[in-house]
């Protein structure tokens, strides 16, 4: 199985990898995934709008107490270009990416 693959300006070879999930547990909802997103991926929207888990077996619930009433949700994850810029400032590393198969 190949994956979609680009050439950069220099001419090096690059795979972008496409946001699939965000771990809603453990976002804080700060945004900047959303700041620096160049397409419309995500969204903001209530946690209490969603059926969240509540952390229990991961032991790591400091930071759901303590997070705001809102949490990124995917919007358009079709429209992700794959340069996994949500990644690189996401403080609580809730996102994950893939590369995609090419098509035949």
């Amino acid at each position: 199985m190949s994956v979609i693959t680009g050439i950069t300006r220099g001419g090096g070879e690059w795979t972008p990898a496409f946001v699939i999930d965000i771990n809603q547990n453990h976002c804080i909802g700060c945004g900047r995934c959303y700041k620096v997103c160049p397409r419309d991926v995500f969204e903001l929207v209530d946690r209490d709008d969603l059926d969240l888990d509540a952390l229990e077996d991961e032991g790591d619930d400091d930071d759901f107490d303590e997070a705001p009433g809102m949490v990124m949700n995917l919007k358009d994850a079709l429209d992700c270009i794959g340069c996994q810029a949500c990644s690189r400032v996401c403080p609580k590393k809730c996102l994950s990416h893939q590369p995609l198969a090419a098509a035949a």
